[in-house]
């Protein structure tokens, strides 16, 4: 088990990255923004469909993920 966690570490690390480029953030805005959102909760929850996907997939996921959290009144 404890390979799993680490192998999902890696990967909303990965996320948090590529999200803070495409965005332009720094490392700690993006956490915050993502945090916020609850998209790192959602990363590891569904870590064994996401973690398949390319990056670019995962980054529109990511939007649309906020998106609708946004128009769920979560601000």
């Amino acid at each position: 088990m404890e390979k799993r966690k680490q192998d999902i570490a890696y990967f909303v690390s990965f996320c948090i990255e590529q999200h803070k480029n495409a965005k332009g953030l720094t490392g700690a805005e993006a956490i915050k923004v993502l945090d916020h959102y609850g998209v790192l909760e959602y990363l590891e929850e569904y870590f064994e469909v996401l973690h398949t996907q390319s990056h670019q997939w995962l980054l529109e996921d990511i939007d649309e993920f906020i998106y609708i959290r946004k128009k769920e009144g979560r601000q």
